[in-house]
C-alpha cells in the first residue's frame, strides 16, 4: 500500500495564544497526481470548560481514470504538541515509534484518537458518523540534546485507509480533545473584575517551523500534496454566543456570523487560499464570556460614574480649597505686603484729632466716612464714632529671589473709638490687639 503523509501543525503566536497549525499534505511517493479538499479545520469552544474539541475534515479529489493503488493509502498527521489518546480504541502501533527512534527521537506517550467518516448527504439521525474502527494511532516524542537542548513535544498520527477516504460523498473527521490550544490572555485584576477573563485562540495552515515537526517535512518535502480548488477553511465554534464577546479578530477579511446549524454558537471562518502555497494562513480569535453581573457592566459603568462625579465634585473641591488654604499660608511668592480690612487709623491721623475743637464733620473728612455710631439713650447729647480694621502681615522663613516661605503671620486688630457731644470732640481712645496665626484664615 502506498503512504500519503500529512503534516498538521499548531504554532504559538507571539502574544502565546493556543494555536492549532496547519496541514502540509505527503504522499508515499514524489510528485502525487491526487489533492486534498476540500479541508475543514474546525475548533470548537464552550464556556464551561477549557478544553476544545478540535475536528480535521477533509476528502481526496482524486483525477478521473487514476489508477485506484494509487490512492489506497494510509495518511500521516504531524501534530506539534502532545495529545490525549483513547486508550480504549485499541493498542498502540509499535511501528509509529519504531519510526521516530530511527530518526533520533525519544517517544513519551502512544495511543489512538477518534476517526470517523460523515456522510454529506445523509446527516444527523438518519445516519449519524461512522467509526473508523481502531481510530488513528499515534505516538507523542520529543528530540533531546543538541544545539538548542529539549524541543517541545510533538505527536505523529497514522490514519488507516478506508474505502470512504476515495469517496466524495464522505469527508473523514480526525477528532481531538487539546487543553493547550485556548489561552487565557493577560489582563489586569481591574479588567478581570469589570469584563471577565479574556481568551485566545488561533488555527493556522501550512506552518512547519517547530524544531521537532521541521526535519521530518524537509525530509518528505517533495510529497508534498497541494489543496484543490474546493473550498478549505479554518473555522472557530464559539458556542453560547448570547453571552460571548469577541474583542478583536484577525485577520479583517475572516467571516463573522451565526452558526446555520448550531443553536447559540457564533462563527468565525477564514477561506485558505492554496495559491499561497507554504506560506502560514492564521486565523486569531480574542474573545470572553460574560455572565450575572458582568452582563450589565456597559450600564453599571455609567451610573458608577456618575454618582462619583456627583459623590467626588465636592469632596475634591473642599480639599482643594484646603490645600490652597495651607498652602498660600505657607509660601509667599513675591514681595511680602501686608493685608488690611476696613479701616486702621495711623499715629498721624489721630493726632489731628483734638478734642473740644474738631467737629463731627472734620471727624468724617480726617478718618472717613466708614464708622459705626453708638449712642447713648442716658445722654442723648453724647455719641461714639467706632473705626475697626485688621491688619495680617506674613513673617518670611527661607526665601530664595521672590519665593519664600511663611513661619507665621502677625494680626492686629484696630479698633478707634471718638465721643463726641454737641457734635464735638470729648475723647478719643485707640486700642490694638495683637496675635500670631499659622495661616491667615485662621483669624
Amino acid at each position: 500500500m502506498i503512504r500519503v503523509g500529512w503534516i498538521l501543525a499548531l504554532v504559538m503566536a507571539v502574544s502565546a495564544p493556543g494555536v492549532a497549525r496547519g496541514q502540509v499534505f505527503l504522499a508515499s511517493r514524489p510528485n502525487p497526481e491526487f489533492t486534498i479538499g476540500p479541508l475543514f479545520v474546525r475548533a470548537t469552544v464552550r464556556p464551561e470548560t477549557e478544553v476544545v474539541t478540535l475536528d480535521v475534515l477533509w476528502s481526496l479529489a482524486i483525477p478521473p481514470n487514476t489508477a485506484g493503488t494509487s490512492v489506497e493509502q494510509d495518511l500521516y498527521l504531524l501534530w506539534p504538541n502532545a495529545v490525549d489518546g483513547d486508550t480504549a480504541g485499541g493498542p498502540p502501533d509499535p511501528a509509529l515509534a519504531a519510526y521516530v527512534k530511527g530518526r533520533g527521537f525519544t517517544p513519551i506517550a502512544e495511543g489512538r484518537l477518534p476517526l470517523l467518516a460523515k456522510s454529506l448527504y445523509r446527516i444527523g439521525e438518519e445516519l449519524p458518523p461512522e467509526p473508523v474502527r481502531g481510530g488513528a494511532p499515534f505516538v507523542t516524542f520529543v528530540r533531546q540534546g543538541g544545539p538548542l537542548g529539549l524541543t517541545g513535544p510533538v505527536t505523529y498520527v497514522r490514519i488507516p485507509w478506508t474505502p470512504l477516504l476515495a469517496n466524495r460523498t464522505w469527508q473523514m473527521n480526525l477528532r481531538m480533545e487539546l487543553t493547550d490550544l485556548m489561552k487565557r490572555r493577560k489582563a489586569t485584576w481591574i479588567e478581570d473584575l469589570f469584563w471577565g477573563p479574556q481568551h485566545t485562540i488561533s488555527l493556522t495552515f501550512n506552518d512547519v517551523r517547530p524544531r521537532a515537526l521541521f526535519p521530518l517535512y524537509f525530509e518528505k518535502r517533495d510529497r508534498i500534496i497541494r489543496l484543490a480548488d474546493d473550498p478549505s477553511q479554518l473555522i472557530v465554534n464559539l458556542r453560547d454566543s448570547e453571552h460571548l464577546k469577541i474583542h478583536e479578530v484577525f485577520p479583517s477579511s475572516a467571516r463573522r456570523r451565526l452558526s446555520e446549524t448550531l443553536d447559540t454558537t457564533e462563527e468565525v471562518s477564514l477561506f485558505v487560499d492554496p495559491s499561497e502555497g507554504l506560506s502560514p494562513q492564521v486565523l486569531t480569535v480574542r474573545f470572553g464570556y460574560f455572565r450575572g453581573w458582568r452582563a450589565w457592566m456597559p450600564v453599571l459603568i455609567p451610573i458608577v460614574f456618575f454618582a462619583l462625579g456627583n459623590l467626588a465634585g465636592p469632596l475634591i473641591t473642599s480639599l482643594v480649597r484646603r490645600f490652597g488654604a495651607r498652602l498660600a499660608g505657607r509660601v509667599r511668592l513675591g514681595p511680602g505686603a501686608a493685608r488690611e480690612t476696613g479701616v486702621i487709623l495711623s499715629r498721624e491721623t489721630l493726632a489731628r484729632i483734638t478734642p473740644g475743637s474738631t467737629t463731627s464733620q472734620e471727624v468724617l473728612r480726617i478718618c472717613g466716612p466708614q464708622s459705626e455710631e453708638r449712642e447713648e439713650l442716658s445722654a442723648p447729647e453724647r455719641r461714639t464714632l467706632v473705626y475697626r480694621g485688621r491688619r495680617i502681615a506674613p513673617q518670611a522663613g527661607r526665601s530664595l529671589g521672590w519665593l519664600a516661605t511663611v513661619s507665621r503671620w502677625s494680626a492686629e486688630q484696630h479698633e478707634v473709638e471718638i465721643t463726641l457731644e454737641r457734635d464735638v470732640v470729648v475723647d478719643v481712645q485707640a486700642r490694638v490687639r495683637r496675635s500670631f496665626l499659622v495661616q491667615p484664615e485662621a483669624s
